[in-house]
């Protein structure tokens, strides 16, 4: 005779058989539903099918199977209330001590490309229910919603004891209310994507560890790196990392500046792009015919800047690149692509991160969201496409073909500077860069600071957002600049505007702000 009982109902069979015999061997009567029953049946063990305790049999296709009292009471009746066990005996039902259950795969079937209406036979009701219900009682019951967790029960029940430790049941009831409250948030995030980017009140937002950190952001903080669900089409998780030690938090902030950096430029016809990133920011960007050259002019930008950066490649790392990529000392490079010669020549830098992450990097529209105490922020993604065509020439002068196409690398690369940024550029390459300042002239200083004085000769500039004085300007023409891309709006924009004029540079409004705080 049977002294406990288990329910099973699983969609992911993983490791179910294991479980089952070792449930079976220590007295457990097996209560599964219909396609679990076949696949333990063919195993030679022993289950009972749900129908036979519900005495109602599976209907509407198999919509309905365990919602049914003769479950529920058996899952959440309390073992320290005589009246729950008065109930129980009077009904005849037993009570449940293990409840095994995931659900119906909504994720990879809404990836697949369903349509709502499609998806909603993958919406599971009964298994959710189950598992609520299993991790409310959890004091008297037991809930496993991943196979990982199988062999820890399997110990427990060899080991000759029931219940599981208290530590152990509490653990497996937390991790199967995220489980349901993950699961929810995927579908709701699925009904939201009809809508577009609209701005509901409430927002679940579907996390799951992708792996823990050594630290966060300093040593004395925790750290771990989550995925959202449902997967973004550019997921940084999805990199392949082919040599080097463990990535860090702060690894992975600048890995996404890069990839971010690089995927503005996708599709470059001009050809390849390179970043070199120091503190989530670029220290370095250029465009170039090949990878290699591409790499040393955006290490050249700043080369004492570069040392411990990390760099991002928009095409494929051959050996030639890789032998410019060891000069220095990188913390990480990341790349659609390498060349087994380019791998061999990367290990000789035994602790430099190697990823592969394979493209397009460029989102369509994304979701961003910040943290700030008791609650976060969430914005859609910086990601216009924009056409120097409808830009609007305010100076006297227009710019020249080159100062145009040099603008317009300068300006995207300006809005992944953080604010106030300003971005120094000649021949599809940054000459200097200043960023992240408290005002708009300290920036342009910071970047005339940086650049070698032959290179700010016939230079462009870039700025974030507007001028909103003169000095600004004054002081690009001073270090040799010539023209200047800039959104427009400040309440001097004339006084800006003349001031360009008078020391003959070409200005441009774009009508867009890209501030990155």
């Amino acid at each position: 005779m049977a002294s406990r009982r288990a329910l099973i109902s699983v969609y992911d069979k993983t490791g179910l058989t294991d479980l089952a015999r070792a449930l079976a061997d220590h007295r457990f009567e097996i209560l599964v539903t219909s396609g679990t029953a076949q696949l333990l049946r063919a195993q030679d063990i022993y289950v009972r099918r749900v129908e036979d305790v519900t005495g109602f049999p599976e209907v509407l296709g198999g919509r309905v199977k365990t919602l049914h009292p003769a479950v529920f009471a058996g899952i959440l009746a309390r073992r320290d209330r005589p009246e729950d066990e008065a109930q129980l005996r009077q009904y005849g039902l037993a009570p449940v001590d293990l409840v095994v259950v995931n659900l119906y795969p909504f994720e990879a079937w809404a990836q697949a490309g369903l349509s709502l209406e499609q998806l909603m036979d993958w919406v599971d009701i009964g298994g959710v229910a189950l598992i609520r219900a299993a991790a409310k009682n959890w004091p008297w019951v037991t809930v496993l919603v991943e196979p990982t967790d199988y062999p820890t029960l399997v110990d427990v029940l060899r080991q000759g004891t029931w219940p599981p430790p208290e530590s152990f049941r509490r653990a497996m009831a937390a991790k199967a209310f995220a489980y349901t409250a993950v699961y929810d948030a995927v579908i709701t995030a699925r009904f939201y994507q009809e809508r577009g980017l609209a701005e509901p009140v409430l927002w679940p937002w579907a996390l799951v560890r992708h792996q823990p950190l050594r630290y966060g952001e300093n040593p004395h903080q925790w750290g771990h790196w989550y995925a959202v669900r449902p997967e973004a089409p550019v997921a940084l998780h999805r990199a392949r990392q082919l040599q080097g030690k463990e990535l860090s938090y702060n690894n992975i902030l600048d890995l996404d500046a890069a990839v971010r950096v690089v995927a503005d430029f996708e599709g470059e016809a001009e050809g390849v792009v390179a970043v070199v990133i120091k503190h989530n920011t670029p220290s370095g960007v250029a465009v170039a015919a090949t990878a290699r050259d591409a790499y040393v002019w955006a290490r050249a930008a700043d080369t004492v800047a570069a040392f411990g950066g990390i760099a991002g490649i928009g095409g494929v790392v051959d050996e030639a690149a890789a032998e410019a990529i060891v000069e220095t000392f990188l913390e990480c490079v990341i790349a659609p692509g390498y060349t087994d010669g380019a791998l061999q020549v990367l290990a000789r830098k035994k602790n430099l991160r190697v990823l592969e992450l394979s493209g397009p990097w460029r989102p369509d529209r994304s979701v961003e969201v910040r943290s700030v105490l008791g609650g976060v922020l969430v914005q859609d993604g910086d990601w216009p496409v924009e056409d120097p065509e409808q830009w609007r020439v305010v100076t006297k002068r227009a710019p020249s073909e080159a100062e145009w196409r040099d603008l317009a690398f300068a300006w995207r690369v300006a809005k992944h500077v953080k604010s106030n940024a300003i971005v120094l550029a000649r021949d599809l390459r940054t000459v200097g860069i200043g960023g992240g300042q408290v005002s708009r002239v300290d920036a342009v200083r910071v970047a005339v600071q940086k650049a070698p004085a032959a290179d700010l000769r016939a230079a462009v500039a870039a700025s974030d957002a507007f001028f909103p004085f003169r000095d600004g300007v004054d002081e690009l023409a001073q270090a040799g600049v010539t023209a200047v891309v800039q959104p427009g709006g400040s309440i001097r924009d004339d006084e800006v505007i003349q001031a360009a004029d008078e020391h003959g540079m070409a200005m441009v409004f774009t009508g867009l702000r890209h501030f990155r705080h």
